[in-house]
């Protein structure tokens, strides 16, 4: 049997046994905020929705969606963010020393009443008898009118040393980055004056008038979603910059820039550092998508794939999963071309 057959049977078989449980498969499904793992040949996906919305797929093409990670909402965010009914943003996704870790956001749209947690799990498979996501609740809090930053959209990455980070942000004074302990279960620095490691302010002491009814603090500074990769000799800092969460009035892109430590500073193809509004350009919408952006980043195979939600124009602005394949140039990512479904 060649491998084309051999890959063909394969999808035949894993995808009748996804229908044999009962499972619904689809494709073209609404996301927002999406990060992968692969645990054996099941790629999970998980992604901003109540109670964190999980899907599982042998070919990244049909989906099947599974029970929340959280069926009822923690109780350590209710009492932090007042008015919080369990929708979860932005989560990410990390393997280590034998367990996943889940971190995630909640907050208060449009303010910096914003908390990151952190749940594990020994194992992705629902079926599993080990299957059971443990809370570990707060690890790193912004309030407003104390934080010039916001909590929310973390990303782990770990430096050459296997230090943990998180790597964080939204709008106020751009994207943070913290150091973890070594367990990863708590922050291991001072809050009071964390690096700036990218903002779309060319001067970090100047002030951006705020817009689209952003409270005065959070001003314009239209950056999130830090998702930070290492490959080669390089870390590279994606962020989304402008606007999501609009349909055909979204403006959300991507830009990149990367650096040999991951505390940056981060230079774009030009020299110019993330933090003081560089950054170049890796992906934005066109005709076929109004705005694309929070993005992740995934090395199966060794293959990079860069994964986002899309709004798409042919279907009312309705937030769609994007998953392109990375190509690499000069030691700068690049998307060849952004296919149309």
């Amino acid at each position: 049997m060649n491998n084309f057959k051999r890959i063909v049977l394969f999808l035949i078989v894993s995808v009748a046994a996804l229908h044999s449980r009962g499972q619904e498969l689809k494709t073209d499904i609404s996301v927002h905020d999406p990060v992968m793992i692969r645990q054996d040949s099941i790629y999970y996906l998980f992604c901003t929705g109540f109670g964190i919305d999980e899907w599982s797929s042998t070919d990244r093409v049909h989906w099947k969606q599974e029970k929340p990670v959280f069926t009822t909402a923690p109780q350590w965010a209710v009492d932090a963010v007042p008015g919080f009914k369990n929708h979860i943003w932005a989560p990410d996704i990390s393997y280590y020393n034998g367990q996943y870790y889940l971190f995630y956001a909640v907050s208060a749209f449009g303010k910096n009443t914003s908390c990151i947690g952190l749940a594990t799990n020994k194992t992705l498979n629902p079926d599993s008898k080990d299957y059971q996501w443990v809370d570990h609740g707060k690890i790193i809090q912004s309030h407003p009118g104390t934080d010039n930053w916001n909590a929310i959209d973390p990303n782990l990455i770990v430096d050459k040393n296997g230090t943990p980070y998180l790597a964080f942000g939204s709008f106020w004074d751009g994207l943070k980055l913290v150091k973890l302990t070594k367990d990863r279960l708590a922050v291991a620095q001072s809050l009071t004056d964390l690096p700036t490691i990218a903002s779309r302010k060319k001067d970090p002491k100047a002030s951006m008038p705020a817009v689209d009814n952003n409270p005065p603090d959070a001003g314009g500074n239209a950056i999130e979603a830090p998702f930070i990769f290492r490959k080669g000799k390089y870390f590279y800092l994606f962020a989304s910059i402008d606007y999501c969460c609009k349909g055909p009035q979204s403006t959300y892109k991507m830009i990149v820039g990367r650096s040999k430590k991951l505390a940056g500073p981060y230079l774009d193809s030009k020299g110019v550092e993330m933090r003081y509004g560089g950054g170049d350009i890796l992906l934005a919408g066109d005709e076929h998508w109004y705005g694309v952006g929070h993005n992740a980043v995934c090395d199966f195979d060794g293959k990079d794939y860069l994964v986002f939600h899309g709004y798409d124009a042919a279907d009312r602005g309705v937030s769609k999963l994007r998953i392109e394949q990375l190509s690499w140039q000069d030691n700068w990512p690049l998307v060849k071309t952004i296919s149309s479904k």
